[in-house]
């Protein structure tokens, strides 16, 4: 029986390719935030420094952990009716481009 609250979380191809190259801990946080994204939704307002993304319609990104280097993940609401959404990005804040993330 599934959970009809729960939502479809997707890793892009690009991300998952970033996915492989994280420390093992990085590894872990993200899949902490996965099964809060799956659970909770795309507001993950628990974790460090969530937000929106200025100027993206339904970007949000979150920090996976405190020091240097930042790591941070973006997901996108592909589809509100059917609950999906997408990660575009994993990796190191000072490499992420927010802008071209699409």
């Amino acid at each position: 029986m599934t959970d009809s609250n729960a939502w479809e979380v997707e890793i892009t191809g690009r991300a998952r390719k970033q996915q492989k190259a994280l420390p093992a801990n990085i590894k872990n946080a993200l899949k902490l935030l996965l099964g809060d994204l799956r659970k909770y939704g795309p507001e993950a307002d628990k974790w460090q420094n969530y937000s929106k993304l200025a100027g993206k319609k339904d970007y949000y990104h979150c920090h996976l952990n405190k020091g240097h280097p930042r790591y941070v993940a973006v997901w996108k609401v592909t589809d509100y009716e059917i609950k999906l959404m997408e990660v575009r990005y994993v990796g190191t804040h000072e490499n992420a481009d927010y802008r071209r993330i699409n």
